[in-house]
């Protein structure tokens, strides 16, 4: 099983968004038969096979085995991944994003977008995720980003060079709306 199974393309997209698929798709974190998914969820194994279908068929989930019930051949399914991710290019942006400098939402949106992509498609290998939150006393903000580029610029310059190793560093640094807002 992927940890992370990202979702570029439509139909695989139209094949999940549906809430009794994914409700299905939810109960074969664990291997299951359309039977034992149908107890669950309170429906027929038809029905449940019927999502199945269409969730294999997009590559969302997967035969595990097969098994003789009472004569008849019984599927046992499992979800492809842990996780699904809807790519933001299922969508992308409608007309031209406003991308002004490094300072501007359409920026930071990119970046962010970039990101997903990026992070969806790593297999395996050191990652490093650090978060925080950083409270400025009013005024402060400009002396802030400063200070964090030129930072984050002697850093790109005492590490960064043509030979190794690529790795990709990306920070977002966005006001967070609190309980007080």
């Amino acid at each position: 099983m992927k940890e992370v199974f990202y979702i570029d393309r439509f139909e695989q997209a139209d094949a999940l968004l549906k809430p009794q698929r994914v409700e299905v798709l939810r109960q074969l974190a664990v291997p299951k038969s359309c039977t034992e998914v149908g107890s669950v969820l309170g429906q027929s194994p038809q029905r449940v096979y019927y999502h199945v279908k269409k969730l294999v068929d997009a590559g969302l989930v997967t035969l595990v085995s097969e098994r003789r019930v009472r004569g008849i051949q019984e599927g046992v399914y499992q979800a492809s991944a842990q996780s699904y991710w809807l790519s933001p290019q299922l969508v992308g942006t409608v007309g031209t994003r406003k991308v002004q400098d490094e300072l501007s939402l359409g920026y930071l949106l990119n970046l962010v977008e970039e990101v997903h992509d990026d992070l969806a498609r790593i297999d395996g290998g050191p990652t490093l995720g650090v978060s925080g939150e950083i409270r400025l006393p009013q005024g402060n903000r400009k002396a802030f980003l400063d200070d964090l580029r030129t930072t984050l610029q002697e850093l790109f310059a005492r590490h960064g060079g043509a030979e190794g190793e690529a790795f990709r560093l990306a920070v977002a640094c966005y006001p967070k709306e609190t309980a007080d807002d």
